[in-house]
């Protein structure tokens, strides 16, 4: 099931070329072709650091309806203000059908998300709803994939910003486990990350980011990959010559 269908930068609203998000190249790329599409149940952002990946990303999750800092759209906490303008340049092209669900998780601030669960949880049953255990009482691996399993419900629209960031290799490929029955639950992923192994996600559509703008790519293309199987395949000669 896809709820977001595509983004459009609104053109016809006046914007200050002077912020950095609109200096991004990849923004800079939706802002002259006005759109991307999301053709598949899932779809990766992918890039180097600083590409506008997490941006874009976050923009599309406020633009839904979805907290800044992560969470469902009834968060409305704030530790700090530091998103971009660029939400409110956006424009989605939604399905007829409404998701039931969803959630926008960010790695770097999942320990929020956690703490305003906690601090909700003295006045309603809220931790029921994420395992019966304080998300800070665990791992921070431990608490996301408590958070997929018991939290995510399906017929969602789930917007996940570096998950890989709390889990090893093996509990990627749980991951995409939980994936692959959310989406046959219709839900929809939309993701930013460095790690191939969710790319590998069968079917999915890979966007990469980079100074020219944004292009969908092949797995293999990536430079994830193809860095990560060079590291795979010879990683002496490699560590020798990073450090020759």
């Amino acid at each position: 099931m896809i709820y977001i269908k595509s983004v459009y930068f609104n053109k016809r609203m006046p914007h200050d070329p002077s912020m950095y998000e609109f200096n991004i190249p990849a923004i800079k790329y939706l802002m002259e072709q006005n759109e991307l599409s999301f053709p598949s149940d899932v779809t990766f952002f992918v890039g180097e650091n600083g590409v506008g990946k997490s941006t874009l990303l976050e923009s599309l999750a406020i633009a839904y309806g979805f907290n800044p800092e992560g969470g469902t759209k009834n968060f409305k906490f704030s530790t700090k203000d530091t998103h971009s303008q660029l939400s409110e340049h956006l424009i989605l092209s939604k399905s007829h059908v409404k998701a039931r669900d969803g959630f926008f998780y960010r790695a770097e601030s999942f320990y929020n998300v956690s703490t305003n669960i906690d601090e909700l949880d003295d006045d309603f049953p809220l931790l029921c709803n994420y395992g019966g255990v304080s998300l800070h009482k665990q791992s921070h691996g431990e608490g996301f994939l408590s958070l997929i399993e018991n939290r995510f419900g399906g017929n969602g629209l789930y917007i996940l910003d570096e998950p890989e960031a709390a889990l090893s290799p093996s509990r990627q490929m749980s991951l995409i486990c939980m994936i692959k029955q959310l989406i046959e639950e219709n839900s929809q992923f939309i993701i930013a990350t460095h790690s191939p192994i969710l790319m590998a996600f069968p079917n999915a559509v890979i966007y990469q980011f980079d100074e020219n703008g944004i292009k969908p790519v092949k797995l293999e293309e990536t430079d994830h990959f193809i860095v990560t199987k060079a590291f795979t395949d010879n990683h002496k000669k490699m560590i020798h010559n990073l450090l020759e």
